[in-house]
């Protein structure tokens, strides 16, 4: 069996958005995806793109992916990558895929010089959540996130 993990590319957009609607459905999130595949596309494949995706193909097939992009800490002075979405399908999964896919993208950051790694995950995904732990990411428990979105950001946008 093979494991290749390479660059989407612009053929790929449509398989880049059926994980993005795979993992809502894991989720339980599919309500909330209002993204569309051209919009992904423009994202991922724009002349200067913000965001980018790496796909994990298991003997020629579509296996899983991460969709990433690079963020910035002022504590480190330096930019780090904050990593949106690690999907690996059902069928694939304990082939070591999604490590694979972290493995990847630990080492873009050490070749880059970058500070860190990180990502946000489910508090009730225990398989996930266990399997982070087994590769030596410690939670921010000490952070809470904040959101501001739809009626709020507009408000918050209009505020004087």
């Amino acid at each position: 069996m093979s494991l290749i993990i390479r660059q989407a590319e612009p053929r790929d957009a449509s398989q880049v958005f059926a994980f993005i609607r795979e993992l809502a459905e894991y989720e339980r999130l599919a309500h909330e995806v209002d993204a569309t595949e051209e919009g992904i596309a423009k994202a991922l494949f724009a002349p200067e793109p913000r965001v980018f995706a790496d796909i994990a193909e298991w003997d020629g097939k579509p296996a899983g992916f991460a969709l990433w992009f690079y963020n910035f800490s002022t504590f480190r002075g330096r930019h780090g990558i904050y990593l949106e979405d690690l999907f690996v399908r059902p069928d694939f999964r304990s082939k070591g895929i999604g490590k694979a896919l972290l493995r990847h993208l630990a080492q873009r950051c050490l070749a880059e010089g970058l500070a860190r790694l990180e990502w946000w995950v489910l508090d009730w995904n225990e398989p996930a959540l266990r399997f982070y732990r087994s590769i030596g990411a410690v939670p921010m428990d000490e952070w809470t996130v904040q959101r501001v979105t739809g009626d709020q950001l507009l408000n918050l946008a209009e505020a004087s």
